[in-house]
């Protein structure tokens, strides 16, 4: 291979709410691989209020794992690689800590620029906590109190479409403006302005004076077109910069990486729009992290790159926010053991206490495992209501967080990936066990030969290529034949029915060509023609026909509900290929 190749490894760290991670890339007899993953609990909050030590120990545990030295004496990295194989050659870095970042979304009309500005915010890891339009009903001086209380990091600044309106912008700009003069200066908000062109050159001239300006082409260009990648990409190194000032330690080591500092929904989503040029377009490819603190959906689809970061939305330190949109008893359906809603909701709540503790019981990891099922399936919901365009066929998917990949279990992992996200027609899902995606995703910038080799290596794993088809029939019907025919020639034949959950005779690693015939309007696939049937590869739990139906709909009685969860875990677990 190049020597290109041979002189870049790569360090990637991630800093997220819980958890710091440091992870080595190099090369091994000419090809990229991941070499190991060390980790430390994160020191953004209190009492260090500094990323660095948390670094540190990361970086420290790697070395003893790989017993490669990453740092001198000094404690400091070792960057580049030194003649004695110390050090490492590039370093890349993303992060999710810190405390939400507080935006004030502004524009014209509530249903176009103010929905719009809602989505840019969502990109990024933070809340809106007030929003400002045209037809907002209260007077300017409580309008102008709104802004002064929100006490707000960020003001998104959005609104007509290009040589379209600007009076009714500059209106806003002016209300902005008073509340930038009543604020004392360390308070003042950042701005992001991401409306109509024809004035950001004033713009910027007249609230720069103040605060700190950023500029983005137009979300909403036309009434009826909507582009929010520029602006996200704003916005993304808006937070990185707002995390520099809160953090010690971030400046520095964002000084040493060989590509920009990311946030780490916003680098996944770089590694989905790498990886979606490489399959079908048609489909698009899908990247889903629940985390401690924060869930986020990355998908790129026919060149349209769509982000949605939920927080607080997770199974840590996000727990409150996700007991005010997910209910108790919505997680108490899940766990296949009798137990109370009162039981699942005291479990979670001292989960919120201590993040990072295992479930130390089947009930409790059930509990834990019906949680994120329900987080994964309002995400999604979520998602799909703001961009109305995708649906949940992509292929590949990809999945990360502890919570998905640390069960123990590729078949617990594939049930919660099924049950939350309910995706539709053929796809493969893939488990991120080692945090890889931001990782991936950052480093693809500076070398795009090391992403594709470690998707190569196996590095994710593969749990199993499902076929989720849509069908209205009874439960009980058959809806799909199924016929397996392998590379030597013989072949199994499969009926379906609708409400069942079948997995194929197919082994982890086995190819095989699936030929399938839809019965009574029954849709295999909106996005993929099945016609003459297709190739699939087994993963860890083979391969899988998810026949339950969309929605997904749990039986009402308890005792019926809990032995269906355990038939569906069963079905699975006992016909497993090996």
């Amino acid at each position: 291979m190049a020597s290109v190749i041979d002189a870049e490894s790569f360090l990637a760290i991630d800093i997220g709410s819980t958890t710091t991670r440091a992870l080595l890339f190099d090369v091994v007899d000419g090809t990229y691989h991941f070499l190991a993953a060390g980790s430390a609990p994160s020191t953004w909050a209190a009492p260090f209020h500094d990323v660095g030590e948390g670094v540190h120990l990361a970086l420290t545990r790697l070395q003893e794992i790989t017993s490669r030295p990453l740092m001198d004496e000094g404690s400091r990295l070792i960057l580049p690689t030194r003649p004695d194989g110390s050090g490492v050659d590039r370093l890349a870095l993303t992060l999710s800590a810190g405390a939400d970042v507080r935006m004030v979304v502004i524009g014209l009309l509530e249903e176009v620029s103010l929905a719009s500005a809602r989505r840019l915010a969502s990109t990024t890891y933070g809340k809106v906590v007030e929003s400002l339009g045209l037809n907002d009903h209260r007077r300017q001086d409580a309008q102008l109190d709104a802004l002064l209380q929100a006490n707000a990091d960020f003001f998104i600044l959005a609104g007509g479409t290009e040589q379209g309106a600007t009076r009714s912008v500059s209106k806003l700009v002016e209300l902005v403006l008073l509340a930038l003069k009543t604020m004392r200066q360390e308070s003042r908000p950042k701005i992001l302005y991401c409306g109509n062109q024809a004035l950001t050159k004033k713009l910027k001239e007249v609230l720069s004076r103040y605060t700190e300006v950023f500029t983005a082409p137009n979300i909403r260009p036309t009434f009826d077109q909507e582009d929010l990648v520029p602006a996200a990409d704003a916005l993304a190194k808006m937070t990185v910069s707002l995390r520099g000032q809160q953090f010690g330690g971030l400046s520095g080591l964002g000084q040493l990486t060989a590509t920009p500092v990311q946030p780490t929904a916003a680098a996944t989503l770089r590694l989905m729009r790498f990886l979606s040029e490489l399959y079908d377009p048609a489909k698009g490819v899908l990247g889903v992290e629940v985390g401690s603190h924060a869930t986020y959906l990355a998908g790129a689809i026919g060149g349209r790159e769509r982000l949605k970061v939920f927080r607080p939305l997770g199974n840590g330190l996000g727990m409150e926010g996700t007991l005010e949109r997910i209910s108790p008893a919505d997680v108490a359906r899940w766990v296949p053991m009798e137990v109370s809603t009162q039981e699942v909701e005291d479990y979670l709540w001292q989960k919120s206490l201590f993040p990072a503790t295992i479930p130390a019981t089947a009930t409790t990891l059930a509990i834990e495992q019906g949680l994120v099922r329900e987080i994964l399936r309002y995400a999604a919901q979520a998602y799909l209501e703001d961009y109305p365009d995708c649906a949940m066929t992509f292929e590949p998917i990809f999945a990360g967080g502890a919570a998905l990949a640390q069960t123990g279990s590729p078949v617990q992992s594939l049930l919660m990936l099924l049950d939350g996200l309910q995706p539709t027609g053929v796809s493969t899902l893939f488990l991120d066990p080692y945090g890889l995606m931001p990782a991936l995703g950052a480093i693809a910038g500076a070398n795009s030969l090391l992403p594709v080799q470690i998707l190569e290596s196996g590095a994710f794993q593969n749990l199993g290529a499902v076929i989720c088809p849509v069908s209205d029939a009874k439960p009980g019907t058959p809806i799909l034949k199924a016929r397996v025919v392998f590379e030597d020639g013989n072949e199994v034949k499969v009926d379906v029915k609708q409400g069942s959950l079948v997995p194929l005779p197919i082994r982890h690693g086995q190819s095989a060509r699936l030929y399938l015939e839809a019965l009574r309007g029954t849709e295999i696939d909106p996005r993929r023609k099945t016609a003459g049937g297709f190739k699939i590869v087994g993963g860890l739990c083979g391969a899988v026909i998810d026949a339950r139906g969309r929605p997904l709909n749990l039986p009402a009685e308890p005792n019926r509900r809990r032995e269906l969860l355990l038939r569906w875990t069963q079905a699975l677990e006992t016909r497993r290929p090996v």
